[in-house]
């Protein structure tokens, strides 16, 4: 065979290939290259991580007053701080609970990946842009 038998052998093969498949489906299809492995050395290349800075001022905002919603709040339900209106506790409570768990939660995220513990990353986090 020649080198023009093989080319005309070839369109012959993509034609075949790329045959309508359906009244609905629009998709041509071809043969791959083969000579092409697929891969670069690029794609196996980790990049680096970017660390979300605002998120974890954001965590670390809502760790802090989380945490002193709930201490404020046990401390008036325990009466060591004597208030007027001691109803106002469980809202410091609820509240509090509601900031700390996730502030704990993302702080403890970005500690562990800052020692670079297994399992943990920087991508783990949110971020705000």
């Amino acid at each position: 065979m020649t080198s023009t038998d093989e080319d005309v052998e070839d369109y012959l093969d993509d034609l075949s290939m790329s045959r309508r498949r359906g009244a609905k489906n629009d998709i041509n299809y071809s043969k791959l290259p083969t000579s092409d492995q697929g891969f670069t050395d690029a794609q196996f290349l980790v990049p680096a991580q970017q660390v979300p800075w605002k998120a974890i001022l954001l965590a670390t905002l809502l760790l802090v007053v989380g945490t002193s919603l709930l201490v404020f709040g046990c401390m008036v339900a325990s009466g060591h701080i004597v208030v007027q209106y001691a109803n106002r506790m469980w809202p410091m409570i609820i509240l509090g609970a509601l900031m700390f768990i996730p502030g704990a939660y993302h702080v403890r995220i970005a500690y562990y990946a800052y020692k670079k513990v297994p399992g943990y990353s920087f991508d783990d986090i949110p971020e705000f842009e």
